[in-house]
């Protein structure tokens, strides 16, 4: 639920609070939610630069680096690190959250460059790839700078308590599953063993998310980025699995649905996203395929989609008491977050 100057206004104009109470609920309101990401100029101008400092150092990272040589990255990532730890005092000393946020997580994000230095310096890296390659290709030796990033970011999400340094740390958690693969199956892995790996990935990483979001339920939303990544995992390797079989496609049908379900229930757009892309992809393989020269095919659709406006009637109609009756159900702890997140 969005409240904004309008609605108070609004409520004011119909006698249900005075225009004093309206202003001070409004201004209350913008205080409580300033540190949380919203569509807004500031915010976007926030993540903008904060997303392309991250994404030279990391993404956009160019050949040109490799000429200083292991001990120059080191040390340039060492200077890199101390400024955004000085830029992370400040904005935080100023109550800047998401700022100071966003500059902890550029030195997060500095941890698997500094690593490739030291080894590059020590002269323990094992082939000709380069730090550019990182996030482009899976390789078994990545998994010392992945050890190092996620100690980094472990330690730093401890000390300043930002959602945002969860991102690096979901990435990389991402990332490490890949090249332990690959360590395990001693070099490189099939395309369908890759689409497992992704599946349990974000089964797993999901069943983290809601544990972080059950314990952080008081807080701030640490499992944004969880969700996130274990979701694209878990959708990703479940659909770009192939099978010749109508009923495991409705199982992946059925399975959307549920995420879409699910989306609602934790109020997660990203399930709902997925679920919804999945769910057309289903009914378009049965459009182009299965039912191309049936012509009640389209009918058939347009009285399920009409069917389900109307299940969204009724359930408008009674959300209140059903909400209240199956939320007595579950544990406390699944009760307030669902409060929480209503």
């Amino acid at each position: 639920m969005n409240i904004t100057r309008k609605n108070l206004s609004e409520a004011a104009d119909k006698n249900i609070i005075s225009t004093s109470q309206a202003d001070a609920l409004f201004e209350f309101f913008k205080e409580r939610h300033q540190d949380k990401p919203q569509f807004t100029f500031n915010h976007v101008l926030y993540y903008l630069g904060g997303l392309i400092a991250i994404g030279a150092m990391t993404l956009f990272m160019n050949l040109g680096w490799e000429s200083f040589g292991g001990a120059g990255i080191v040390l340039i990532s060492v200077l890199y690190a101390a400024i955004g730890l000085k830029l992370t005092h400040v904005f935080s000393a100023k109550s800047l959250s998401i700022p100071a946020g966003i500059c902890a997580t550029f030195v997060v994000c500095l941890t698997p460059l500094a690593i490739y230095g030291l080894q590059q310096w020590l002269g323990v890296w094992p082939d000709e790839t380069v730090y550019r390659e990182y996030h482009r290709y899976i390789k078994w030796h990545w998994i010392y700078m992945e050890l190092g990033t996620l100690a980094v970011g472990v330690i730093m999400a401890w000390r300043y308590k930002y959602p945002f340094l969860v991102m690096p740390i979901a990435v990389t958690l991402w990332y490490m599953t890949m090249d332990i693969t690959v360590m395990i199956a001693g070099g490189d892995i099939s395309w369908e063993l890759r689409k497992l790996v992704s599946l349990y990935t974000g089964l797993l990483m999901i069943g983290l998310a809601f544990w972080v979001d059950i314990r952080s339920r008081d807080t701030a939303d640490y499992a944004f980025w969880i969700y996130l990544f274990g979701a694209l995992a878990f959708w990703g390797g479940l659909s770009f699995m192939e099978s010749d079989s109508e009923l495991s496609k409705f199982v992946y049908f059925c399975v959307n649905l549920l995420m879409i379900g699910v989306g609602v229930l934790l109020v997660r757009r990203v399930f709902v996203v997925l679920g919804a892309l999945g769910g057309c992809f289903y009914l378009g393989y049965l459009a182009q395929d299965v039912f191309q020269d049936s012509w009640l095919f389209p009918a058939a659709l347009t009285a399920i989609g009409l069917g389900i406006i109307y299940l969204g009637i009724l359930w408008q109609k009674h959300e209140k008491a059903i909400t209240k009756k199956s939320r007595e159900l579950l544990p406390e702890a699944l009760r307030e977050l669902l409060e929480a997140r209503s």
